[in-house]
C-alpha cells in the first residue's frame, strides 16, 4: 500500500506568528510516528486571493488546488482570533472544494483558553466540506505552553496526544482514501 501524504496547514499568515513553531514540533513527532509522508503546507506561501476576487486561473489558487488534491489528509494547526479561526484559514478553506472532499484531518489549536472554540468553529467548517476530522484534539495553552506568549515550549504529556490524534487520523486518512 503506498504511503499516505498528510498536509499539516498553518492557519496563520500574519507578521510574528508562532504557528510555524507549532507546526515544526508537530511535524517532528509525526515523522518518529510514521505511518505517512507529513508536509508542512504554509497558507503563506500560496498568496490567496481574498475569496470570490481571483480568477479561477490565478496562480496561487491552481498551486493550492494542486497541494490539497496532493494530500490525503490534514492537521490543521488553529489559533484562536476572536473566538474563531483565522480569516486567512477561512479563506483557504473557501478556496477550494471538492479538494477537501473525503479526507480527515486533525486539530492542533492553541490561544487563551487553548484554541477550543477556534477548533469548534473549524469543524462545523469541515463538516460542509466532507471532512471528517478526528476526535482527539491537542490544545495548548498561551500562558503555560508559550514563554512571553511567543516561544513555543509544550509541555512533554503534549506529545502523547499528539500521537494519539495521528493515530486516528492515519486510520481514518485510510479508510476514506477508499471513498475517492
Amino acid at each position: 500500500m503506498k504511503p499516505l501524504n498528510i498536509g499539516i496547514i498553518l492557519g496563520s499568515t500574519r507578521q510574528g506568528r508562532v504557528s510555524p513553531q507549532v507546526g515544526n514540533w508537530v511535524k517532528e513527532i509525526a515523522d518518529r510516528h510514521g505511518d505517512a509522508n507529513y508536509e508542512i503546507v504554509d497558507i503563506a506561501d500560496f498568496r490567496l486571493p481574498f475569496f470570490g476576487e481571483g480568477a479561477a486561473e490565478e496562480p496561487g489558487l491552481i498551486a493550492w488546488s494542486e497541494k490539497l488534491s496532493s494530500l490525503d489528509g490534514f492537521v490543521f494547526i488553529v489559533q484562536e482570533y476572536n473566538h474563531s479561526i483565522t480569516g486567512v484559514l477561512k479563506n483557504a478553506l473557501d478556496s477550494a472544494r471538492s479538494e477537501w472532499n473525503n479526507k480527515a484531518a486533525g486539530i492542533v489549536s492553541y490561544g487563551s483558553t487553548g484554541g477550543a472554540r477556534a477548533a469548534e468553529h473549524l469543524r462545523g467548517i469541515l463538516g460542509e466540506l466532507l471532512v471528517a476530522d478526528v476526535r482527539t484534539h491537542p490544545t495548548f495553552s498561551l500562558f503555560t505552553d508559550f514563554e512571553s506568549f511567543k516561544t513555543f515550549k509544550p509541555a512533554e504529556l503534549h506529545v502523547g496526544k499528539i500521537n494519539e490524534m495521528l493515530d486516528q487520523l492515519i486510520a481514518w486518512s485510510r479508510a476514506l482514501k477508499t471513498l475517492r
